[in-house]
């Protein structure tokens, strides 16, 4: 990407930190990755995909959250606990025979993102699991209580782990 484009979207992104990522990247012709890099600082941080299992095994303990997989023909959304899961046969195995279950290819994750910015008006916070073509292969997304605001122990849990897989940098 041109240092003028990278510019055009990083302004894009302080200027309208709730856009649809993937809308974004499929508008600006670049990967969902360079959006999230472009957005502001203080709202992204990026880790080593390594950390898959990881990641997924302390979401695992969270309680219910909602799973989002958008694709250019879908956007599926699951709400609930997210199994816990083991690697094998070069697959992460989600360890559960009904609800939420399959094989991620864990091999594929290049970054995880820890994203909390405005979204629809409210406060929101997700990781997304970045592919090592910059897109994303889904989104897991902090729960909400019933007047609709962040749980606060998931977000706890939330910001712990991204301090573990993506610390701060210090400014």
């Amino acid at each position: 990407m041109l240092s003028t484009e990278l510019a055009e979207l990083k302004a894009y992104m302080a200027d309208n930190p709730g856009a649809v990522i993937e809308d974004v990247a499929r508008e600006r012709k670049v990967s969902p990755r360079a959006v999230l890099e472009a957005m502001p600082e203080s709202m992204v941080r990026l880790g080593p995909g390594g950390d898959f299992a990881a990641a997924m095994n302390d979401v695992a303990q969270w309680g219910e959250v909602t799973l989002i997989v958008h694709t250019d023909d879908a956007i599926f959304e699951f709400t609930g606990a997210i199994p816990a899961g083991e690697i094998g046969r070069g697959y992460f195995n989600l360890m559960q025979p009904k609800g939420l279950h399959g094989h991620l290819r864990h091999e594929r994750c290049a970054a995880i993102a820890f994203v909390e910015r405005p979204f629809m008006g409210k406060s929101s916070a997700f990781i997304a699991f970045i592919n090592v073509d910059g897109g994303i292969m889904f989104k897991v997304f902090v729960g909400r209580d019933e007047t609709r605001a962040l749980r606060s122990d998931q977000l706890q849990r939330f910001h712990a782990l991204a301090e573990r897989i993506a610390p701060a940098r210090a400014v």
